[in-house]
């Protein structure tokens, strides 16, 4: 998303956006409920057969059978980036925009008050600003979420702020820093922050951009840049370093879990197998989607060393303990891959067991089979005409996709 593959790319995108803009209190976790938020009534439906197999024992989805469609269930929005849920039962989406609000989403209307609103802690514009929402996995008890933004010096921080009394506010004077990075450039910096089957929080970050990561932040372990990090939230100060982090005993910094990565605006995780998909946006040749286990730390997914399947910038490269994607494209099919999920909802069946993900520049969604182990094409199924910023899940794991330009939140649905 949002990504420089050359100043002349950089700038022609960014001035699309603009054009179509411009008309159109602490980390301790709390004994009760905090800010108890309207209920609706709990899911008692059983997990799907598809959902109780790992996605290698086979799976439902078969792009060739899928009729893709768009319902737009939100618009006048500023740059929307990102959608989720705080899985607390109470059914509502929250929004993010680029430019600092968090806005929520009830019974299908934009609530008029913002949930949190960082605008004037944040630069904003082109690949800065307010970039990922994660909610903690007990946030129904402590009111607990964690941002990632771009400060007002560049940098990369991640933020934690805590729910007010009131379910619908989040309280300002809560915030607190966990993790600063140093930004070298303006672009390449990642965004998403989740939480793991772990409980752990997982923060992605780009190799500090320009072009060709200059300062070898890929490969450099001890770097922070050019990285998926991972943490514990709830021991430590500000946080600690699980066990089980690839450098956790040494040899670089203990925050990493893999590394080897160039943007890697978007990842997720498989709800029914665990497993990570990773979406790392490409330089000039390749856009790539990686696969791996998510209690397999350390991996290598090459940057800047390989492009994808591909040596970067030489005839010949060490391949050697690599990570190569599980699909791609090159730049003929779009310029800038923005990750999806692997869906599990029930809506829509013939999407089920697929990964479903996108293209920023050319608005393309494509899916491949979640449970194919080798290199698998992706299949076109739709040409949505929307600058794809982000895909997101609700509570009941239906999938929705963000378009930065035209400030719409979509349903994404099969028939």
């Amino acid at each position: 998303m949002m990504e420089r593959k050359s100043l002349t790319r950089f700038l022609a995108i960014i001035a699309v956006v603009v054009a179509v803009l411009s008309v159109g209190c602490s980390a301790d976790e709390a004994d009760e409920v905090v800010g108890t938020p309207p209920l609706r009534e709990r899911s008692t439906r059983e997990p799907s057969e598809a959902n109780d197999k790992p996605s290698d024992e086979g799976s439902a989805f078969d792009p060739g059978t899928v009729e893709l469609e768009l319902e737009v269930v939100a618009e006048g929005l500023e740059s929307p980036l990102g959608v989720t849920h705080a899985g607390d039962d109470s059914g509502r989406l929250f929004i993010v925009e680029q430019t600092g609000a968090i806005k929520i989403m009830q019974d299908g209307e934009i609530l008029d008050e913002p949930f949190l609103d960082v605008s004037e802690a944040i630069v904003s514009g082109g690949e800065q600003g307010l970039l990922g929402l994660a909610f903690h996995p007990d946030y129904r008890r402590n009111g607990r979420f964690f941002l990632n933004y771009t400060d007002v010096n560049g940098d990369t921080r991640i933020e934690e702020f805590a729910t007010s009394d009131d379910p619908d506010r989040a309280d300002e004077t809560s915030a607190r820093t966990l993790l600063q990075i140093p930004q070298p450039f303006s672009n390449h910096n990642g965004g998403q922050v989740a939480f793991g089957p772990d409980d752990f929080l997982y923060i992605a970050t780009g190799d500090g951009g320009s072009a060709g990561d200059p300062e070898g932040n890929g490969q450099n372990t001890d770097a922070l840049l050019g990285k998926l990090l991972r943490i514990d939230v709830d021991s430590g100060d500000p946080y600690g370093i699980p066990d089980d982090n690839a450098f956790a005993d040494g040899g670089g910094a203990p925050e990493v879990w893999a590394y080897g990565l160039r943007n890697p605006w978007r990842f997720s995780f498989d709800t029914a197998t665990d497993e990570l998909w990773i979406a790392d946006v490409g330089q000039g040749d390749f856009e790539e989607i990686n696969r791996t286990p998510s209690d397999d730390a350390g991996l290598n997914f090459g940057w800047n060393v390989m492009e994808g399947p591909n040596c970067f910038e030489s005839d010949d490269c060490d391949r050697a303990d690599k990570v190569t994607p599980v699909t791609g494209y090159n730049h003929d099919l779009g310029c800038s891959v923005t990750g999806g999920y692997v869906y599990r909802g029930e809506a829509s069946p013939s999407l089920m067991g697929g990964y479903i993900f996108g293209d920023f520049c050319s608005g393309t969604i494509w899916g491949i089979d979640a449970g194919s182990r080798d290199f698998t094409e992706p299949v076109e199924l739709l040409q949505s005409g929307l600058s794809i910023s982000s895909f997101g899940l609700d509570e009941d794991a239906e999938l929705y996709v963000t378009d930065l330009g035209g400030g719409t939140i979509s349903r994404v649905v099969a028939r």
